[in-house]
């Protein structure tokens, strides 16, 4: 009898890797792989990475050498953004033996089947990224008490410091049908959220090949609306630009859309947005934060900002810290502008140090610390619906309230993947 063969998976990166990285085990398993915690040892490891920031480079590399100390003989195979981006360089990794591009990821299947045996070289499947097209649905299942759920790729944005549109082509999306379905399939296994992914959600509509459809983001949540066993959707992240006045309205007026928005802003200075070749200033932005707050006071609304751009001087960094400073926001995602090799951003002049891109980082994280201090108090002693999750860290049990707040408690069983109404 053939030995069944073993693989675990390892991610890095967004939500959207998530997704994908849980339908590559689901179709893994469905040809006969049996799937393994990533520190056990296995036959195959799969890494879907990431590319936004130079550090998810390096820890690519460094869970590689940690495989090939651990586990010489197995096999290694590099998917996702930064696999599409250096193959040549993944490829170059001693230990790596499988080298899957944009186009070839979902296709890991086949090409397993076809690995024999360990090579001193690492088998390339690439293409140039102008090629990909169609779109691969993919959901997280199993592996949280929410799923997150891909529903866009790509993206037709420019924005001067991304490598993004580069990894993962045009802008395409899946259809409404085909998003009701699979949201009907995760309902079936008793999940309770959805979170709702892409790489620029707000541009949903556009068919596999990047051609404009009929189909749009706010006809896509109304579909959603009204499927029967998910309890709750989130909007994973939206462009300000892509942010309806129909969408926020909507929102506020649904039961199952969670009063939760995150936002990008990257700066608070339309100087440097200017240079980022951002879709809008800084007054849309305030007036989208506005809009929320009148219609749905209790909503949270997450930002990202990028610290260290070229040219942010000390005063473009001032006008970013007081921007958000008075905004009614509920806490930030802070990251430190990272050179990437092929896009606009590298060539600006203005380079700011690194020793300040680490302190504006720390300045920034401390703002979010107090932002999110003050908007968790506003809602003391307030009741509001919180969805526990399964895992029991240490007799702690962790969930979040519809408006995202985190609550922790003692771990109960028959609390894990419910809700409950909790006063904070």
């Amino acid at each position: 009898m053939t030995k069944q063969r073993t693989v675990a998976l390892h991610t890095l990166g967004c939500k959207l890797n998530f997704s994908e990285t849980s339908t590559l085990t689901r179709l893994l398993e469905q040809e006969g792989f049996e799937k393994k915690a990533f520190d056990d040892l296995a036959d195959v490891y799969v890494i879907n990475t990431c590319s936004v920031t130079d550090n998810a480079d390096k820890e690519c590399r460094q869970i590689v050498r940690r495989i090939q100390r651990n586990a010489p003989d197995s096999f290694i195979v590099i998917t996702g953004c930064y696999a599409q981006l250096k193959p040549n360089e993944i490829a170059a990794i001693p230990g790596v033996d499988l080298v899957l591009g944009a186009a070839e990821k979902f296709n890991i299947v086949k090409h397993l089947q076809q690995l024999t045996k360990k090579t001193d070289n690492a088998t390339i499947c690439s293409c140039d990224i102008d090629d990909v097209t169609g779109f691969n649905s993919a959901f997280s299942i199993n592996d949280r008490t929410r799923t997150f759920l891909k529903v866009q790729d790509g993206c037709d944005y420019n924005c001067s410091f991304c490598t993004i549109p580069m990894a993962r082509g045009i802008s395409r999306s899946d259809t409404i049908t085909s998003v009701v379905d699979n949201a009907e399939t995760i309902a079936q296994n008793g999940i309770k959220e959805i979170v709702l992914t892409g790489v620029n959600l707000g541009d949903f509509g556009k068919g596999p090949d990047g051609k404009k459809r009929k189909e749009n983001f706010f006809q896509l949540i109304q579909a959603l609306d009204q499927i029967q066993g998910i309890e709750r959707f989130r909007i994973s992240s939206i462009e300000p630009n892509l942010l309806t006045d129909e969408i926020i309205q909507f929102v506020a007026s649904s039961n199952k859309f969670m009063p939760h928005f995150h936002i990008p802003l990257q700066s608070g200075s339309n100087a440097i947005l200017g240079l980022m070749r951002r879709r809008y200033q800084r007054e849309l932005y305030q007036q989208k934060v506005a809009t929320i707050k009148s219609q749905i006071p209790h909503c949270a609304i997450g930002v990202d900002v990028i610290v260290g751009f070229p040219g942010e001087t000390d005063t473009y960094f001032k006008e970013t810290y007081d921007f958000l400073h008075q905004l009614d926001i509920s806490y930030l995602h802070v990251f430190t502008y990272s050179e990437r090799p092929n896009t606009l951003a590298v060539n600006l002049p203005g380079a700011v140090p690194i020793s300040i891109r680490n302190e504006r980082n720390k300045i920034l994280r401390n703002l979010s610390f107090k932002k999110l201090q003050y908007f968790t108090a506003q809602h003391n002693g307030t009741t509001r619906k919180v969805l526990f999750e399964d895992a029991n860290k240490n007799g702690i049990m962790e969930g979040y309230t519809d408006n995202y707040i985190r609550i922790q408690t003692p771990y109960r069983k028959e609390w894990a993947n419910n809700i409950v109404d909790w006063t904070i």
